[in-house]
């Protein structure tokens, strides 16, 4: 339904804004186009980079400062450009979120209060690398499977919250009195479960757990078992999930024309001679087959007496 109401917009729209939003199409469709932008995101990069050295960047401060508004002018022939490329159907520039994503990351940079703060423009130029997802498909779908993962990773949180709560008392509970630096309460009691579900440190945890109670073998044994294995496959599971769902939206967002080359007049009729050439031989190989067969029952009737003889008949 909404691709259908694009292609009314567009078979509606006045001849001029056609040809603008044709032209413009072609150009932000183009490879060098979009090669020329990546080489623009990964120049502001590099720029941030060398920001970061003090003296480089105070020896070369105005040229750096020039590198920058290049790259923001860059920024915004892009975005117009693409915007353009929807004169004759506005709506579908709203309908794809990199677009939106692009337009906002531009406009921020001319924000009287974001251009007076240096720490936001310096995150918001940063915020302009990830526009590189845009023209490499394989991380675009990673950053959007991370975005469907959003609810189940929270759902995740939220057990392996509990779950580090109810360790860290069972643990304050057995171990806070002999080794107070570790469980003397529940908030280090939690930090060092947490840190224990790398695996990172078990060993030492588990030696000074048996100094004070062999129960604790249990303890760690159920906590590594349950946090460290379990949980962490179930996020694995969750993010697997979301990423085969991303590359299915990816997939479906994509052009017909990309996804399966639209056959040709010529290659039809070629493919239909080589199925009647097909037809033909197999008809043949049929005839081949049956003649061998009657003249064998033919033979067989007359041993049998079931057929009259030629020799008879002359």
């Amino acid at each position: 339904m909404p691709q259908h109401q694009d292609q009314e917009a567009e078979a509606n729209a006045p001849s001029g804004r056609r040809r603008v939003a044709l032209y413009c199409r072609g150009v932000t469709e183009a490879r060098w186009f979009a090669l020329t932008v990546f080489a623009v995101i990964l120049g502001n990069a590099v720029l941030l980079g060398l920001e970061t050295y003090a003296g480089l960047a105070q020896e070369w401060h105005g040229w750096l400062r020039l590198a920058e508004h290049a790259c923001l002018a860059a920024f915004t022939v892009e975005i117009v450009l693409r915007m353009a490329a929807y004169a004759d159907r506005p709506r579908g520039f709203w309908k794809d979120p990199w677009n939106i994503f692009d337009l906002a990351v531009v406009l921020c940079a001319f924000a009287p209060v974001v251009r007076e703060n240096t720490t936001v423009l310096r995150l918001l130029r940063l915020a302009r690398v990830l526009r590189t997802a845009r023209f490499l498909p394989q991380l675009r779908i990673v950053l959007v499977a991370v975005g469907r993962s959003l609810p189940g990773t929270l759902s995740f949180l939220l057990v392996g919250a509990l779950l580090l709560y109810m360790y860290a008392m069972v643990g304050w509970v057995f171990f806070g009195r002999h080794d107070p630096e570790h469980y003397g309460s529940v908030g280090r009691a939690v930090l060092t479960l947490f840190l224990l579900m790398t695996l990172d440190g078990i060993g030492d945890a588990v030696r000074a757990g048996l100094e004070i109670s062999r129960w604790s073998l249990l303890y760690y044994a159920s906590y590594v078992l349950l946090a460290s294995f379990v949980l962490v496959n179930v996020l694995i599971g969750v993010v697997l999930t979301s990423l085969e769902e991303a590359k299915g939206m990816d997939e479906e967002g994509e052009p017909p024309r990309a996804r399966r080359r639209t056959p040709r007049p010529q290659d039809e009729e070629l493919l239909l001679h080589r199925i009647e050439v097909a037809r033909r031989a197999l008809d043949d190989l049929e005839r081949d087959i049956a003649r061998p067969t009657d003249s064998e029952s033919l033979r067989v009737g007359q041993r049998e007496g079931h057929l009259p003889s030629l020799e008879g008949r002359t």
